[in-house]
């Protein structure tokens, strides 16, 4: 009786290991859908959308959709997303980011924002590739321009090491990132990759792109080859 009862529980720990890992799988490649979305849908918004140029001058796009933030008192932050940054082959495979932390001020009300970094120098670049970093900190961040059209009077091609966008219920706000913490989400990349490759190499393009992150690479390909040629008119 004691041998059945071992058994049963070790096929109800292995049954809900495959499940938890099937679940886990699928809410990244969700979370694939609902970045490359949020980025299409942050660039094409009417006067206030993000440039081209500045997209033609990313070296690498982290989108976190329905990043939560809020607090009384104090505010947070918590949210996971996808990384990609230029590659001389194109975009590199999708790495997946956690990002939290936390701010001092008064705030009340918990509210979901859909957030766009862009990578725009070597050492913002070096930043992420670290695997982990807090913004702020490590990195320097402001709010990125935004129109058709980069204004030419902006300091943004040679001073800010990352632009953030951000985006609640369909309107484009202002966030405060200072302190928050990205990192690689572990999990996440254990679920798609079946390993845990490291975020340098993912993201510098030594690791292929699983078949399950193609609708991702095909729709920042498309962002990015769309983006090109509407800068270059």
């Amino acid at each position: 009786m004691k041998i059945m009862s071992l058994l049963l529980a070790g096929a109800f720990a292995l049954t809900s290991g495959n499940l938890l890992a099937a679940s886990g799988r699928q809410d990244s490649i969700e979370r694939l859908r609902l970045s490359s979305e949020t980025l299409q849908a942050m660039i094409d918004t009417p006067d206030k959308g993000i440039p081209e140029e500045v997209v033609n001058g990313a070296k690498c796009i982290v989108v976190v959709p329905h990043l939560v933030k809020g607090g009384f008192i104090f505010g947070a932050e918590h949210g996971r997303g996808v990384a990609t940054c230029r590659t001389p082959e194109g975009w590199s495979a999708p790495a997946f980011v956690s990002i939290g932390g936390g701010s001092w001020g008064l705030q009340i009300g918990v509210e979901g924002v859909d957030l766009v970094m862009l990578i725009m120098n070597d050492h913002g670049l070096q930043h992420l590739l670290s695997s982990k970093f807090q913004v702020g900190g490590d990195a320097s961040a402001s709010a990125g321009p935004v129109g058709r059209h980069a204004s030419a009077g902006t300091d943004w091609k040679m001073n800010t090491e990352i632009l953030t966008y951000s985006r609640s219920k369909g309107a484009f706000a202002g966030i405060t990132l200072d302190g928050a913490v990205i990192q690689q989400d572990e999990d996440s990349t254990h679920a798609i990759y079946g390993r845990a490759p490291s975020f340098h190499a993912i993201l510098a393009g030594k690791v292929r792109a699983p078949k399950s992150t193609a609708g991702f690479m095909r729709a920042i390909s498309h962002i990015a080859r769309t983006s090109a040629a509407a800068g270059s008119n």
